[in-house]
C-alpha cells in the first residue's frame, strides 16, 4: 500500500491542533505518512499570540515519516489556504488526505483513507473519499457513495481535484440550467444553493460548497464510511459568533471499515438518512455552516 501525504490546515487554536495531531498519531499508518502543515498568519493583532503558540507546538511534532511546515506570510483565510495548499500538494503527489485543525480522527481513519484511495484510484466514477458521517438514526451500509464531495476529513486524487471550479457563478448557473437545484439541496433538506449564492455575492468565501458543486455537476461520487472516522471538536464555542452544539457529534468508530463489496452507485439508504438528518437538525446544521464561515473570518447573515 502507498500512503498519501496528509495536508493539515491550522490557524489559531493550539488546543484543538494538539488534539488533532495526537489523534492522527494513534493511527498506525502515521509513521509511514508525510505530514504537510499549512499554518495561516494572524488576521488581527488579537490572534497573534495564538498563532505563535500553534507554530511553536508545530515544531515539536514527531512520529510521522516527515513533517513539513509552511508558514503563511499573511492571512490567507481558510478558502484560499485550502485551495492553494491542496493544489500545491497535488502538483507533487498523485493523491492527498486533507484535515483541518479541529478534526479528531479514529485510529482507523488513515487505514480507510489509504485503502479507499488505492481501491478507487483508477475508477473515474469516484472523485473523493470522506471520513465523517452524520450521526443518523438509521443503520447505514458499511460504506456507501453519494453524489458530490464533502469537507470534514477528506481525500482525493490529482484527477479528482482537477474538477474543482472556483467560479461560483458558473456553478450555480449550471445547476439551474441542468435543473439540479433540488437534488443538490438534498430535496430541500438544506439549501446548499443559497450558500453557493451567498459565496457569489461575497457574504462569505466558502471553498467547500464549490468543491461539492464541482463534483456534483461532474456527476462524480464521494465515498462515506458507515461509521464516522472523524469527530469535529470545533463546534464548541471557541470561534467568534459560534455557539456550542453537539448535534453533529459522531461517535468515532472503534473498528475498521471493510471496503470489500461496496457498490459504486449512489446509495438510496445513505441519501434518505442524510435527508432525514438535515431536515430534523436544521438548527444544528446551521451551526455547522456558521462554524465553517466564522473560521474564515467573514461576516455571514444566516
Amino acid at each position: 500500500m502507498t500512503f498519501a501525504p496528509i495536508a493539515l490546515f491550522v490557524y489559531a487554536r493550539p488546543a484543538h491542533t494538539r488534539l488533532t495531531i495526537e489523534a492522527l498519531l494513534r493511527n498506525p499508518e502515521a509513521e509511514f505518512s508525510d505530514l504537510i502543515i499549512f499554518s495561516d498568519a494572524a488576521r488581527s493583532p488579537d490572534k497573534l499570540a495564538d498563532v505563535e503558540e500553534v507554530r511553536f507546538y508545530l515544531k515539536s511534532i514527531v512520529g510521522f515519516r516527515s513533517v513539513t511546515i509552511h508558514h503563511r506570510p499573511y492571512n490567507f483565510g481558510l478558502a484560499k489556504s485550502i485551495i492553494e495548499g491542496v493544489t500545491e500538494v497535488l502538483s507533487l503527489h498523485e493523491h492527498i488526505i486533507v484535515l483541518e485543525d479541529d478534526l479528531v480522527t479514529s485510529p482507523y481513519f488513515l487505514k480507510y483513507m489509504n485503502e479507499a484511495l488505492e481501491k478507487y484510484v483508477d475508477d473515474d466514477r469516484v472523485a473523493s473519499i470522506h471520513g465523517y458521517v452524520y450521526p443518523v438514526k438509521q443503520t447505514l451500509p458499511e460504506a456507501f457513495f453519494l453524489r458530490g464531495a464533502d469537507c470534514w476529513g477528506w481525500a482525493t486524487w490529482r484527477r479528482g481535484w482537477r474538477l474543482f471550479n472556483p467560479n461560483g457563478q458558473w456553478l450555480i448557473d449550471e445547476l439551474k440550467k441542468q435543473a439540479l437545484i433540488n437534488e443538490f439541496n438534498f430535496n430541500g433538506a438544506y439549501s446548499f444553493s443559497n450558500m453557493l449564492e451567498g459565496q457569489i455575492k461575497g457574504d462569505y468565501d466558502s471553498w467547500a460548497v464549490r468543491w461539492y458543486a464541482s463534483a456534483f455537476l461532474a456527476n462524480k461520487l464521494n465515498l462515506y464510511p458507515g461509521r464516522s472516522l472523524v469527530h469535529n471538536i470545533g463546534i464548541d464555542g471557541s470561534g467568534t459568533h459560534c455557539s456550542q452544539s453537539n448535534s453533529h457529534d459522531s461517535v468515532l468508530s472503534s473498528t475498521a471499515i471493510d471496503l470489500r463489496s461496496i457498490q459504486v452507485i449512489s446509495s438510496g439508504i445513505g441519501s434518505k438518512a442524510f435527508k432525514t438528518f438535515l431536515r430534523n437538525s436544521h438548527g444544528g446544521f446551521m451551526l455547522k455552516i456558521r462554524h465553517f464561515l466564522v473560521r474564515i473570518k467573514q461576516k455571514v447573515i444566516l
